[in-house]
Parts: structure tokens; sequence; C-alpha cells
């Protein structure tokens, strides 16, 4: 059996604290950047999170962390927002955005592009349906999720 990862450990330890306030954990990440490594964890909630909010889960997951002690090196541990431009990782994020503006990349082209951005019409497990403007155009492009590399809102003006 594979020793697991250090975000799987945190999101498991991190879930019921978000839980327990209210919250939505968007997305857990680990990283080194420099010489440096960071544990970011990313919490929403409707109308959006304040620093009261990030607080709570930083302070009682830090404690936790102290316990437990699944990284081995240095680190510093944000708790923040995920910006206007989130992540969509899971089904329901997917879900929650048709209607919406997204930013989507592929892992192999589709219908000879990787880089989509426009609204998101459909989502299922299997396919989403994305209507990009081009010039004066609405295209709309099927997109399989098993396609998909990483996807996120996109803010337009």
């Amino acid at each position: 059996m594979s020793k697991p990862r250090v975000v799987d450990i945190v999101e498991e330890l991190v879930t019921p604290i978000v839980d327990q306030e209210g919250l939505e954990l968007v997305d857990v990440e680990y990283a080194k950047e420099g010489a440096n490594w960071f544990l970011r964890i990313f919490i929403d909630k409707p109308g959006g999170v304040d620093i009261e909010d990030c607080g709570r889960v930083s302070e009682a997951l830090s404690a936790m962390l102290d316990e437990v002690d699944p990284i081995p090196t240095s680190y510093f541990l944000e708790v923040s927002s995920p910006g206007a431009e989130r992540p969509l990782k899971k089904p329901a994020d997917f879900e929650k955005s048709v209607g919406k503006q997204i930013h989507i990349t592929t892992f192999e082209p589709v219908e000879g592009k990787k880089d989509f951005e426009g609204e998101l019409i459909s989502y299922d497990d299997q396919l989403l349906v994305l209507a990009e403007l081009q010039k004066t155009v609405r295209k709309k492009y099927e997109i399989p999720v098993s396609k998909i590399a990483s996807a996120r809102l996109s803010v337009t003006f």
C-alpha cells in the first residue's frame, strides 16, 4: 500500500474543522516555492470568507498538525479564500458554475484546442458543454471531463 500524500492527510484533518465552521473546503495545496514549503488551505462560504473564518480554521488546524505531525519539513500554513477565479475540482463545483464564465485547460486537444474560456452551458460526470464567444459567433465545445487538466472560474470585464 502506498504512503498517504500530505495533501490527503491534511484534507482528512481539516474537513471536520471546515464542516464545523459551516464552510466549504475548496482545495488543499502543498507546494515548494523557492526554498520554502507552503501548505495552503482554501475555504469558502456563500458571501465569501473573512479574516475571522480563516483565523479559526488556521488555529484549529495548526493544533491538529502539531499533534499528528504529518509533514516532515518546516512549512508555512496559509488559510484563505480561493479568490474570484476559484478552482473547479469537484463535480459540485462544476454543477454550481453552470451559467458562469470558466477557463479550462485540457490534457490533449479538443477540436484542435487545449485552452477554453466561456460560459459553462451544462455539466455531467462525463461531459461538459462550454460556449465560447469568437468574435461575434458563439461556438459550443463538448469537452470530456476525463480530458480536463485544470478548471477555474473566470472573471470577465
